[in-house]
């Protein structure tokens, strides 16, 4: 039986198969080893439901009606929502030609199963994979990288500011940081929204992955906020900076509802021209640009706002 700590929640496992009674027999194994279950019907509701449970493993049929199994693997590996780190066992109800679980291997399962299925071998694969997924995401957790979007986290561009910091201080060289923002022009409900900003973060993330100068480093603030801590550059360079990454976003038109829309970035920043004489460090610039960001988000007009030109009541 799987040994989880008493702490832990059961591991979630995805059962998606169209056969009730396969899907059925492999709950029935499951649950008295530990595991919860949540099944899907269809590939498309497999692919749905990875998105909103966030299954520590999926246990998915190759012959689904609508989108078979192992394109279900590569629609999920390719999506930002759905963890690298999830294991997908792929099943068949017959014997499988090697072309076949090579396909399978290369949309990124990580076993390939032909019924009569083995289940103690199939339970033993699923206490490794999913101890393994465990690990993976502890130790993501626990690093410098945001998994939303594989930019810096909050903790990382905080370490990288200090770096950065220190490196300009001792060349006497400008340093600036900039927050921005974007987000699509349509009114939605709470929920809608959340969602909106959720794919925002990513289409953004994105642009930056792409399009960053070499020298600058960014990273992800929540939600559709990013931070940018760009070396050797005064703020005549910010407002370049921020233009030019203007250009790229409204080049990529965001799709909402079937319809493209252009987001509306705002931006504010705080730059120091010789960083050796400013009386802050880097992490409070980096504070003061979304101290400034949160200003301008709060005005009618997209735009960028330096942190000079807050309102003191703005400066908490």
């Amino acid at each position: 039986m799987l040994d989880t700590e008493k702490t832990a929640p059961p591991p979630l496992v995805l059962i998606a198969n169209d056969q009730e009674w396969s899907a059925r027999s492999l709950e029935s194994i499951l649950g008295p080893q530990g595991y919860a279950v949540v099944r899907a019907h269809t590939g498309r509701q497999a692919i749905d439901l990875a998105w909103r449970t966030h299954p520590d493993a999926i246990v998915i049929d190759s012959g689904m009606p609508d989108i078979g199994g192992v394109e279900v693997c590569r629609v999920l590996r390719r999506d930002a929502r759905f963890s690298s780190s999830t294991p997908i066992i792929v099943t068949t109800a017959g014997p499988a030609a090697r072309s076949e679980r090579l396909e399978a291997y290369r949309a990124g399962a990580w076993e390939y199963c032909s019924d009569p299925i083995d289940t103690d071998a199939l339970l033993l694969k699923l206490e490794n994979f999913i101890a393994s997924k465990r690990e993976l995401d502890r130790c993501h957790d626990d690093s410098l990288l945001d998994r939303e979007t594989g930019l810096y986290n909050v903790r990382g561009l905080t370490r990288r500011a200090q770096e950065l910091g220190a490196d300009a201080s001792r060349r006497q060289a400008p340093l600036a940081c900039v927050a921005v923002s974007a987000a699509p022009n349509v009114a939605a409900d709470e929920p809608a929204m959340h969602e909106l900003a959720h794919r925002v973060a990513e289409h953004l993330g994105e642009i930056f992955r792409r399009t960053a100068r070499v020298s600058d480093v960014v990273g992800h603030l929540g939600r559709s906020e990013f931070g940018i801590i760009a070396p050797s550059t005064a703020a005549s360079g910010v407002v370049r900076l921020v233009e030019r990454i203007q250009s790229t976003v409204e080049s990529a038109p965001f799709p909402v509802d079937g319809d493209d829309r252009h987001l509306q970035l705002r931006a504010g920043y705080c730059a120091v021209p010789n960083f050796a004489e400013s009386s802050v460090d880097a992490v409070e610039l980096l504070l003061r640009a979304a101290t400034a960001l949160r200003h301008v988000k709060g005005s009618e007009h997209p735009g960028i706002t330096s942190f000079e030109d807050v309102p003191l009541r703005f400066v908490h």
